[in-house]
């Protein structure tokens, strides 16, 4: 049993839609057809974040068992808001009486031109709703990363998120929404049929498979923040489409006994938080991986599926071991994260398979782990390089060692030569430097918009010697000695 109209809670009310583009943006929908304006238009493809708004979800973790997340509209499709809440700019005022949040980007002068001050008001309002206590500077800024600014500078944009705390607390009434949520989730699953093709929305696992085998020609659609900007961008009819996101099997992070276990359809945010528990060293790497609303919206199983040469997550999984499960209706296989990959844009799925997970083995007490990302700047940036290493010493001497590249290659791929050069060698500077020229065989990297060949190749051979430096002498490094 199905159900063929779009339904989620907007201003107090539950809203069923119809008859609108499967790949309709949220943002579109939002200024024509609601005139509501407050939520702007800038990139179009979710990197200014003058389209922020706020969705809630169940949880039952959750404050009154709801999370609320910042998401940029221009690229989320309509039908993805099945099964939440959708809360905009206009939320946020009682009447005449303005929110904390807006009172104190006012009374800081946090605004000039005014158009990007929506979307800061909204990733505020998430932060505000969703912790209990003033931000740290290092967390007010990752709360900002997905919002750009000309204007005004982003000081007293930054004082704002802590000084919001000063006001008498003003919070939304979280019961009816919870309530609307869950008469949603009783529901049948969304069958959407709209111009250009059909949106499926399963909530069981058994019924993805099933669909997928149904129409293995379907898009698999999980965050949208690649496939949303092939709609706003490039302008491509997606065909059918299959959404993974209203999955709660695929939404778990579980532990067994040979690791972690990744759904395919749990978020960025979610999936870096549960690395780092096992390992801390993935920090650096998740907190320059996008942006708040990137995260909130992608997933980790997504950005693996996609398969990009600069996908971040990818050299820092494969460097760990982690295996990619596959599933064709009832059958189940994994592989290597590696092998899943068999050229440019080329992955190892057959008709009617999708990724169900990642599995990501244990850390272990011995093991040395590594992840860094070069670009041209911190946040919002695509990488030049992304590397990452993996290894165990004994004696001094490496007994393990696995290390990966994106941006190197056609693909994420392991550098074999420098590991072997590595491999039951003293860890010295000269056995690193043997491996270090290694890498030179392994890649034959090329010149484009973020980097040169020769640049890409200086950068690989410099981060193999910055963890040479890290783990021999813990404390001295310094940051000429890896970038010279």
């Amino acid at each position: 049993m199905t159900r063929t109209d779009i339904r989620f809670w907007y201003q107090g009310q539950l809203v069923s839609l119809t008859g609108e583009p499967a790949t309709r943006t949220v943002l579109q929908w939002l200024r024509e057809t609601r005139g509501a304006t407050g939520t702007k238009e800038g990139c179009g493809e979710g990197d200014c974040g003058a389209c922020t708004v706020v969705v809630a979800t169940l949880d039952e973790a959750g404050s009154g068992g709801l999370r609320l997340a910042a998401i940029n509209s221009c690229i989320a499709l309509l039908p993805t808001l099945d099964g939440k809440a959708l809360f905009t700019v206009e939320d946020l005022a009682r009447g005449e009486v303005l929110h904390p949040v807006q009172q104190a980007l006012v009374e800081l002068h946090g605004s000039q031109c005014g158009f990007c001050t929506p979307g800061f008001a909204m990733s505020l309002w998430a932060d505000y709703e969703e912790r209990d206590r003033v931000p740290t500077a290092t967390e007010a800024q990752q709360v900002l990363s997905g919002n750009l600014c000309r204007c005004t500078g982003y000081r007293p944009i930054l004082d704002a998120a802590k000084r919001c705390r000063d006001y008498p607390l003003q919070r939304i009434d979280r019961a009816p929404v919870r309530a609307a949520l869950q008469e949603l989730a009783a529901s049948p699953s969304l069958d959407y049929s709209a111009p250009g093709g059909r949106f499926f929305a399963p909530r069981s696992l058994a019924e993805f498979a099933r669909l997928r085998e149904q129409f293995p020609q379907a898009r698999i659609l999980a965050g949208g923040t690649d496939i949303g900007l092939w709609v706003t961008k490039q302008l491509r009819e997606l065909g059918d489409i299959l959404y993974i996101g209203a999955v709660s099997e695929l939404a778990r992070t579980e532990v067994d006994a040979d690791g972690l276990v990744i759904g395919a359809a749990v978020n960025l945010n979610d999936a870096f938080a549960r690395l780092e528990q096992d390992e801390p060293q993935w920090r650096e790497l998740a907190r320059a991986f996008a942006s708040t609303p990137v995260r909130n919206a992608g997933t980790l199983g997504g950005n693996v599926a996609n398969g990009s040469p600069i996908g971040d997550s990818m050299p820092g999984l494969i460097a760990l071991g982690t295996r990619i499960v596959l599933q064709k209706g009832e059958r189940v296989r994994d592989l290597a994260l590696e092998d899943f990959y068999l050229g440019y844009q080329k992955n190892a799925l057959e008709a009617g398979e999708f990724v169900r997970a990642l599995r990501v083995p244990r850390a272990t007490p011995a093991r040395r782990f590594r992840t860094w990302k070069v670009s041209k700047r911190v946040d919002q940036d695509i990488s030049a390089v992304c590397a990452a290493f993996s290894l165990e010493l004994e004696a001094g001497s490496v007994r393990r060692v696995r290390i990966a590249f994106g941006g190197m290659a056609a693909t994420p791929a392991r550098a074999h030569r420098a590991e072997a050069a590595l491999l039951g060698h003293s860890f010295d500077l000269r056995t690193v430097e043997a491996a270090m020229a290694a890498l030179d065989e392994d890649f034959q990297p090329i010149d484009d918009m973020r980097a040169s060949a020769a640049y890409r190749r200086q950068i690989a051979r410099n981060l193999l010697r910055r963890l040479w430096l890290e783990l021999s002498q813990p404390g001295l490094l310094r940051l000429e000695e890896v970038t010279a």
